[in-house]
């Protein structure tokens, strides 16, 4: 199995796939590389090296009892990337993982990628603030503490149903997603996952933001209701330079599965150069 050994001794695992241009992807919470697979799968068949690791404490990784924070997360990256001397190449980060994509952007710099994607993305602060009023009280991730301290089986699997919309009318409810989500989210340790809440949540990436250079695509659902739009992808949009923000009308949190034709071919256009569909 393919990993990298940190400074810190920390292995962090990964997939490397197909051959070509690389695209490397980074993942949310509480989930693995795994959670990229539709992505991956497409972009390796047509002519993509495509890279999917699991963040530290995350998947299969080592269970780190310290450096479960972003600096450590866009320093582990910058080591990856070094190792597989990755060049001209996209980022793509979902949540908590495009969180770590604006913040190595901005630790490290834009010298060897070429563009980013941030899908659903936790840029620039998610929690609410007098400076940043449209965030979500801190209420409410004390609340994703505690079900993950007190029984994260349950509660990741619980977690499933607003993630991917299925609390919605009409939804088509893919059992098999959510065993997918729960079992990528138990295979990571406790103590990392729990540090992670913070780093998702209260961390402020607007710096890092303004610092990124090249073309962004800021991709949203409108109804997603673990990151709400409103407070992150419509402000992240106005803070970086070359952004274009694309709006999911419907679209959920977990919207790489449950509309990943759609999203694949979003992709695969921003990252050939393309005009996106529908951008708004």
């Amino acid at each position: 199995m393919p990993f990298i050994t940190t400074k810190d001794g920390t292995q962090i695992f990964y997939n490397d796939l197909g051959k070509g241009k690389p695209v490397l992807f980074s993942h949310g919470w509480p989930l693995s590389g795994d959670d990229w697979e539709r992505q991956v799968l497409f972009l390796a068949e047509r002519g993509y090296r495509v890279i999917a690791h699991d963040r530290r404490s995350h998947g299969r990784s080592t269970q780190t009892w310290e450096g479960n924070h972003m600096d450590q997360y866009a320093d582990d990256l910058s080591e990856l990337i070094e190792k597989l001397d990755l060049r001209e190449f996209t980022m793509i980060g979902h949540s908590t993982g495009g969180g770590e994509v604006a913040h190595y952007l901005g630790r490290h710099g834009t010298g060897r990628v070429s563009k980013a994607v941030l899908l659903g993305a936790v840029p620039p602060l998610m929690l609410k603030t007098p400076a940043n009023p449209g965030g979500l009280p801190l209420e409410v991730f004390d609340g994703i503490r505690k079900g993950t301290r007190n029984d994260r089986s349950q509660f990741y699997f619980d977690l499933t149903i607003p993630f991917y919309g299925y609390n919605r009318p009409g939804a088509t409810i893919s059992e098999g997603v959510r065993r997918s989500f729960w079992l990528q989210g138990m295979m990571g340790g406790l103590k990392g996952q729990l540090d992670c809440i913070k780093e998702f949540s209260e961390v402020d990436y607007t710096n890092d933001l303004k610092k990124i250079d090249i073309p962004v695509l800021v991709a949203h659902g409108d109804d997603d209701q673990i990151v709400p739009i409103g407070a992150s992808a419509l402000m992240s949009a106005k803070i970086l330079k070359n952004a274009t923000l694309k709006v999911y009308k419907g679209g959920c949190h977990g919207f790489a599965a449950t509309n990943a034709e759609e999203l694949n071919a979003d992709l695969y256009a921003f990252i050939q150069g393309k005009a996106i569909a529908s951008a708004s």
